[in-house]
């Protein structure tokens, strides 16, 4: 890789090792603390039993999110066991799981992360496709319609928005700024969602626009839902497009591109960006997507498919190097090819919406927190993914987060060492 292409990575270093411990007993520990090693280095796993001694450990290591792992049974001959001792020649990632009768931890690892690649090549008709999709969408006169939301802060307004889009639904979200900004003088926020339907994760909030427009000396954002939903109604129209409308939604239309679920969520994305950057206020400079894992793909897919898009924050990332299923890894959420369907049929779709083709020749700054033990959005899928863009990249690896941060005692390091780091970025982004 190009040396100005090379990614710059924020280590996640704190004092002593990395551990984590589901249970109270078991303590995995890595020589590097950061779960990053460079091709070569010596990679170091060993387990530290607290207060206990089982006569045995059962040892999974799964390498690169195969669905094989090695498992071994060990016996306990001390308090602290070596697991692993190796240094690996390429990119490879690591899951060293243990466990006992009663309780298990896990831990991951990437090597040489920089230079993981895509599973599948990029289609020849690619920038063609996407060229012709985004003219269909610029040729579509745009039509707006607002409905203001009442009991909004004093010097902000905040409204219900709905965009005309090119398909299949409308852009809705909200849409939030301060009033009497100077022209030209306001960045971008558009924040976007992660999979699901009726959560409250999944679905658009005054308050969430309103949080980012009222940061820096101000901003003009969108929390667009990402599936084209009415806004601010009854939970039980949400429970009915979860069960009906919208049950499986990331499986429809998968097999014409035409008609795959992502590309309504794309042209949404970017008929939103459209709309922010039609606004008096934008200063023509800063745009700034924010999501996580469907939200962070989307996120990442904004930063691909609009060149304006100047910076991304995408936390466990989806959508990420689909391909990679077809050389015996993972690709990450929905991971369209392990669903047993002609694989001709899915070449034909699923890759125009891939990040990992996305990203090719995007400039924008890559903020992402990677999961080194998440199986949902494997590390490897982000990385390979990533790679592919041009821009500046500062990734937060986590060697104990799975897709979710379920685990209590690692709440106040999580925060401290990774997501202030995120906040710090987009404060200093939006000042």
């Amino acid at each position: 890789m190009n040396t100005n292409h090379r990614l710059l990575v924020s280590l996640i270093l704190v004092l002593g090792f990395i551990t984590l411990s589901f249970g109270q007993n078991i303590v995995l520990k890595q020589s590097n603390e950061s779960g990053i090693y460079k091709k070569g280095e010596k990679v170091q796993v060993s387990v530290y039993l607290k207060d206990s001694k089982p006569d045995s450990l059962t040892v999974k290591i799964r390498k690169n999110y195969s669905a094989e792992s090695n498992t071994e049974k060990i016996a306990c001959q001390g308090n602290t066991v070596l697991l692993l001792n190796e240094s690996y020649d390429k990119p490879t990632a690591l899951i060293v799981e243990v466990s006992t009768r009663n309780e298990s931890a896990s831990i991951g690892l990437v090597v040489d992360p920089y230079n993981f690649t895509p599973g599948a090549a990029r289609p020849k008709d690619f920038d063609n496709y996407w060229d012709n999709e985004k003219d269909l969408l610029h040729k579509l006169p745009m039509d707006v319609k607002s409905v203001p939301v009442n009991n909004i802060e004093k010097g902000y307004t905040c409204s219900d928005i709905e965009i005309n889009c090119t398909g299949p639904k409308s852009a809705r979200g909200y849409f939030a700024k301060p009033t009497g900004a100077s022209l030209k003088s306001l960045p971008i926020v558009l924040y976007v969602h992660a999979a699901g339907v009726k959560g409250n994760w999944c679905l658009s909030q005054p308050g969430k626009a309103m949080s980012y427009a009222k940061m820096g000396k101000g901003a003009l954002c969108v929390d667009l839902n990402a599936h084209g939903m009415l806004n601010g109604q009854p939970q039980s129209y949400y429970d009915d497009l979860d069960k009906g409308e919208l049950k499986d939604y990331n499986r429809f239309g998968i097999g014409a591109r035409s008609d795959y679920y992502f590309r309504g969520m794309y042209l949404r994305l970017m008929r939103t960006l459209d709309f922010l950057t039609s606004q008096p206020e934008w200063d023509g400079k800063r745009i700034l997507v924010i999501g996580e894992s469907q939200g962070g793909g989307q996120a990442l897919a904004a930063a691909g498919l609009d060149k304006r898009v100047t910076a991304v924050v995408a936390t466990v990332p989806a959508m990420c190097d689909w391909g990679a299923t077809l050389t015996g890894g993972q690709g990450g959420w929905p991971n369209p090819f392990s669903l047993g369907l002609d694989k001709a049929q899915l070449m034909a779709s699923v890759p125009y919406f891939d990040t990992a083709n996305l990203l090719k020749d995007s400039k924008a700054t890559i903020v992402t927190e990677i999961g080194f033990i998440d199986v949902t959005c494997p590390s490897t899928s982000v990385f390979a993914a990533i790679n592919m863009s041009k821009g500046k990249k500062i990734v937060l690896g986590v060697p104990y987060r799975g897709h979710q941060l379920y685990q209590k005692e690692y709440k106040v390091l999580w925060e401290e060492t990774v997501n202030k780091p995120k906040e710090a970025f987009i404060v200093e982004f939006l000042k």
